[in-house]
């Protein structure tokens, strides 16, 4: 190969990576306890919570960090429904809510068939308003209990405006980071207990088939880009490409890297939740609502 030919080579594989691989992250802020449930509304302003302090912060689209909530049901995994509304995974009393923009608080669940879940982590909102969840038990300071009371972590489906969610996974050892694909067709678990993340076939009725080992590989959050490509944390960001084939890692000096969304005005920021901090990374690609 020529060195012409080399440097075009070189210069077209820069441009079609998601991001620029000699940049670094850029840190925000690192005044929290530890972060997680980075969410974007449709303004590309960055919602997340620092669960210890019991807070939700907003990080804006023109970069200004300011606390959204105080008393937040120590929310963990967030996202935005059509409406503008924030539902979070508030592990607090075992719940999810819904949040309006003008912070008024909505219980959308309380329990499954009178018992407490384990503590819901993470979750999806599909085209239909219906919410996956999946539903890990992880012992909180905050909580009296010491063991669930149900049998098992699963991952279930709240069709929308249904009081009580439905099982649509029950092979998981502890299912943690969730994200299904635009056009409502597919969706990622991850079971981070199992260090695998599966892919599925969303069902009309909500239910799941096709499951299928995506990557040998668990996540706490996870997000999507245009391009189909898959984000999961724990040690650093590993991006995956729709075949499950590795095409990128950026590396985060934290201890933990929790979570993450695109975000920013043209949704091509990536926001990344790690341990006590938050960092962004320009991308050459754009996030997914």
């Amino acid at each position: 190969m020529t060195l012409l030919l080399l440097t075009v080579f070189l210069r077209s594989a820069a441009q079609n990576a998601p991001y620029d691989t000699t940049s670094k992250p850029q840190l925000i802020s690192r005044q929290f306890s530890f972060t997680e449930g980075a969410s974007t509304d449709k303004k590309g302003n960055v919602f997340f919570t620092d669960q210890p302090n019991n807070k939700i912060w907003e990080y804006s689209a023109d970069g200004k960090l300011t606390v959204f909530l105080d008393s937040a049901g120590r929310s963990n995994g967030m996202y935005f429904d059509k409406k503008g509304n924030l539902v979070t995974c508030a592990d607090e009393h075992e719940q999810l809510w819904s949040i309006s923009p003008n912070k008024k608080v909505k219980v959308l669940l309380s329990d499954y068939q009178g018992k407490p879940m384990n503590g819901p982590n993470d979750i999806w909102i599909d085209n239909k308003g219906g919410i996956y969840m999946t539903d890990p038990y992880y012992q909180r300071p905050w909580w009296t209990r010491t063991k669930s009371d149900l049998d098992g972590q699963k991952v279930y489906y709240l069709p929308k405006g249904a009081k009580q969610p439905f099982i649509v996974d029950a092979d998981n050892k502890q299912p943690n980071g969730i994200v299904g694909s635009p056009d409502g067709k597919f969706l990622y678990v991850a079971d981070i207990g199992d260090n695998k993340t599966y892919k599925y076939t969303i069902n009309k009725d909500g239910t799941l088939s096709d499951r299928k080992l995506f990557v040998q590989q668990g996540s706490d959050g996870m997000t999507l880009d245009e391009k189909g490509n898959v984000y999961l944390t724990g040690n650093g960001v590993t991006i995956y490409n729709a075949a499950g084939e590795k095409i990128g890692y950026i590396a985060i000096k934290e201890p933990w890297t929790a979570n993450l969304c695109f975000g920013g005005a043209n949704k091509d920021m990536l926001f990344i939740t790690a341990s006590t901090a938050i960092y962004i990374v320009k991308m050459n690609v754009k996030g997914v609502e």
